[in-house]
């Protein structure tokens, strides 16, 4: 069974169009793209350090979709000159760009591999750590849409997607600077909605809705929790829709994978899966 077979049927808005994936050789990244690919969707697939598992993608999705379908891409959102080379790649190969999906992100397995069990205090964390995390997940965001918005104002339509999490993680005690980072992510969502009001362009998080398994989650988790952790692919259907014409006009809110209720009318699952962004 493909991940297109778990979501509503194709939706013929997204086919043609043009998406960047940041951070998407594995986790939830691997997922979005796999799922915007099967939905027709031409999709860049970025990797700052790991570029052999961004091609492992592209090959799966071959598998699956045909060739030519995901271009794995080097390169590093906390780089502008990478940020502004992959812009101008989805537009020089495709012609356009209309999704960007802000999901590459680094996590607390960089502070400590035990932070599940044992908080790091924050004037514990070493003051590089901090900034590689505050880096990736805010001002990675930020190079990434100033560089996207003005090709999709121009074309009087654009989703940004940015892959935020809980609002309890963000509060969460020895969370830093995860939390803060995912917490600054969502007052970009809602500031950037209001400022791209009316272009046609709309900004929205969206977030699994619990612990899943991606590469934050460190090897030595005990089977027993691993086991309990969200699948990915919970991602697609709210991506799938956000991404489509049927989520015009919505703007600033935060989509949770796991309110999402699969069915026929998908605007109801919307609906039922979405809050205001940040702490309204």
């Amino acid at each position: 069974m493909t991940m297109m077979e778990n979501t509503a049927m194709k939706d013929r808005s997204l086919l043609g169009l043009t998406a960047i994936v940041t951070g998407g050789g594995r986790g939830l990244g691997r997922a979005m793209v796999l799922g915007l690919a099967e939905a027709g969707v031409h999709v860049i697939a970025t990797a700052a350090k790991e570029v052999d598992e961004v091609e492992a993608v592209a090959m799966e999705s071959e598998k699956i979709c045909g060739a030519d379908r995901v271009l794995p891409l080097h390169a590093d959102v906390t780089r502008e000159a990478d940020c502004a080379e992959t812009v101008e790649t989805a537009i020089r190969r495709f012609g356009r760009l209309d999704i960007l999906v802000n999901n590459a992100g680094r996590g607390m397995k960089y502070v400590s591999d035990k932070f599940l069990s044992e908080p790091t205090r924050f004037w514990e964390i070493a003051p590089e750590t901090w900034h590689m995390v505050i880096d990736t997940n805010v001002n990675g965001p930020f190079l990434m849409a100033r560089l996207a918005a003005p090709a999709m104002v121009k074309a009087g339509w654009g989703r940004i997607i940015n892959v935020s999490m809980n609002h309890e993680t963000m509060r969460r005690r020895g969370f830093s600077p995860y939390g803060p980072s995912k917490a600054a992510l969502e007052s970009e969502t809602i500031i950037w909605a209001q400022d791209l009001e009316g272009t046609g362009v709309t900004v929205n998080a969206l977030l699994p809705g619990g612990a899943t398994l991606t590469g934050m989650i460190p090897d030595g988790v005990p089977e027993q929790i691993r086991a309990n952790l969200l699948d990915p692919v919970i991602m697609i259907p709210p991506l799938l829709w956000l991404a489509s014409t049927a989520s015009d006009g919505i703007t600033g809110r935060r989509l949770t994978a796991t309110k999402w209720k699969q069915g026929e009318d998908r605007r109801a699952a919307a609906e039922a899966a979405m809050d205001p962004a940040g702490w309204a």
